[in-house]
């Protein structure tokens, strides 16, 4: 099975091939630019330079959230887009739990975190033991002294994702550490690799963004009415 995955969750944008779970080719940028401008054309050389065509593609996979509200919806259209013309499935995975696939077995708890703002972070907890990541938790998107006290439970525990400097600073554990600067960053193969064990496929209309909460102007308009109907009762 060829797989087409694409990562746009954050700041790093990454497509990858694959065939089942080995990788063929991939792309990767973090160069600032926006994903609109880069993701396509990353794919169309990649598969240019492995001599594919989108034809060939037999699952279009995603990265679907949680992460950057735009950066989803791009990664997200672009797939919808791509499967619904070419009539193929296509597959949506958590940012967090394609995060997990990317790294290597080990010993360790992995603590996935993305910088959600506002003192939180987007979170999800893998044991890393066997021969694919295991989910401890939901994806979810916690403050930061939430999420120092689940961690009490676990021994030793490795940060990944944008809020690893983040949770370096403010976590206080026995026995913590950062995965590698290499593999801390979102990467499109985890997207695929994740697709593939999971065996996940469905149509370009259900796939749908998973923001794991409201956007920033929604949250302050929901504040700004609860704060005027509270004046009124009064």
């Amino acid at each position: 099975m060829k797989i087409l995955a694409f990562e746009s969750s954050a700041g790093p944008a990454s497509v990858s091939l694959c065939e089942d779970e080995r990788q063929i080719a991939c792309i990767w940028q973090n160069s600032g630019l926006t994903h609109s401008a880069t993701l396509l054309p990353m794919a169309e050389q990649l598969l240019a330079s492995c001599g594919t065509t989108l034809s060939q593609i037999d699952l279009f996979a995603v990265a679907h959230g949680p992460g950057s509200f735009t950066g989803l919806r791009i990664g997200v259209s672009t797939v919808k887009g791509l499967a619904q013309g070419l009539d193929r499935p296509c597959a949506g995975i958590s940012t967090l739990e394609a995060m997990a696939y990317n790294q290597p077995r080990g010993s360790s708890i992995l603590c996935c975190v993305m910088d959600a703002r506002v003192k939180q972070v987007y979170n999800a907890l893998f044991d890393l033991s066997g021969e694919y990541p295991v989910r401890l938790c939901d994806d979810r998107a916690i403050a930061l002294d939430a999420l120092q006290s689940s961690l009490a439970g676990y021994e030793h525990i490795t940060l990944t994702g944008d809020g690893t400097q983040l949770c370096l600073k403010t976590l206080q554990h026995s026995s913590i550490a950062a995965a590698a600067e290499t593999l801390r960053w979102q990467h499109a193969y985890g997207v695929a690799r994740a697709a593939f064990h999971h065996g996940v496929s469905g149509s370009a209309a259900a796939l749908v963004p998973h923001y794991l909460r409201l956007p920033q102007a929604e949250r302050e308009r929901l504040e700004r009415l609860a704060r005027e109907q509270s004046q009124q009762s009064n």
